[in-house]
């Protein structure tokens, strides 16, 4: 019985949202610009469920470039009106459009000259008709077996949210440094941060010159515990590496000979390189793909400045 449940009310909302899809028009559109054009800030408002949606769409605006903030219409009544000043533009979320909360404030809307968008779903309300731009976002029914608690109505506000946050975002060509920028913490943070703050550097970057006796070879490497080390020219230039697996090899096929040789004896001339500015979700994808443990960072003249380890990049995926 829930199954059947669950596959109704997950049906009724997708085709709710197949409905929006299909009545968008140049409206949409226009509503991009008005906010795009927006010198201030987008202040979000609604009430009840529709402020619960509001306050989302708000937060998705303002990850991803647009400046937003919620208004609570009834708090902006007693005091918070304060907080919209010309050159704002506002997005109400009303399903009915009789919103008295919203509606009230309207008069300061128009005396600050703030543009407002609304998503209804009745075109023909007070709000609608005193907005500059309207989005319908009517359904047909809501999924509640009720047919009144909020619902399939809150998804497809919530879904022309994310659409309008989405457009917005290409139309002001945010890119992946500006997302990083604006999510320092938490796993999006993590994963978007570039590896030239993540690598082994300075004194825990393990690095050899290329005429470096192998017993020194193995006790930078043993040292630095990443289980490789670079093999540097005079000039700091990347000339290879080696590792564990080098040097298992190289014991195999000349046991105790290893110890007279050098580091350039038995280094990997061409490793895996990266730049300083590669983000840490690529450089784990290319260890991945490439099936080595570490990559070395180098700058755009060959010089060593770094090392990554597959470990470093594990432990991001898992925040």
């Amino acid at each position: 019985m829930s199954l059947e449940t669950a596959r109704r009310v997950l049906q009724i909302e997708a085709q709710a949202i197949r409905d929006v899809l299909a009545r968008l028009d140049a409206n949409f559109e226009k509503a991009v610009d008005v906010l795009f054009a927006c010198k201030g800030r987008v202040a979000v408002s609604g009430m009840g469920k529709s402020g619960l949606i509001g306050r989302k769409i708000s937060a998705t605006l303002s990850s991803t470039g647009t400046p937003s903030f919620f208004l609570h219409p009834a708090d902006a009544l007693h005091g918070d009106l304060g907080m919209l000043a010309r050159g704002d533009a506002m997005l109400a979320v009303s399903y009915g459009g009789e919103t008295q909360e919203i509606i009230q404030l309207l008069e300061a809307l128009k005396r600050l000259e703030i543009p407002l968008v609304t998503l209804t779903g009745c075109a023909e309300s007070t709000l609608a008709k005193s907005s500059d731009l309207v989005l319908d976002v009517s359904v047909k029914e809501e999924a509640c077996s009720l047919n009144l608690a909020p619902t399939a109505s809150t998804t497809v506000a919530m879904a022309v949210g994310d659409a309008l946050a989405v457009s917005l975002l290409e139309k002001r060509n945010f890119r992946h440094d500006d997302f990083a920028a604006l999510h320092p913490a938490g796993r999006l943070g993590k994963k978007l941060l570039r590896v030239e703050h993540l690598m082994h550097s300075a004194s825990s970057l393990p690095r050899v010159a290329r005429d470096t006796p192998m017993p020194d070879v193995f006790h930078e490497m043993s040292a630095k515990g990443l289980g490789m080390t670079t093999v540097v020219e005079a000039d700091g230039r990347l000339a290879g590496i080696l590792t564990d697996g080098d040097l298992r090899r190289l014991m195999e096929k000349h046991r105790g000979a290893v110890l007279e040789m050098r580091a350039a004896d038995g280094m990997t001339k061409t490793p895996q390189t990266i730049g300083p500015h590669v983000l840490a979700s690529e450089a784990l994808n290319l260890m991945e793909k490439k099936k080595i443990t570490s990559v070395v960072v180098v700058d755009e003249r060959q010089r060593v400045l770094g090392v990554v380890h597959l470990h470093d990049l594990w432990t991001l995926e898992l925040m």
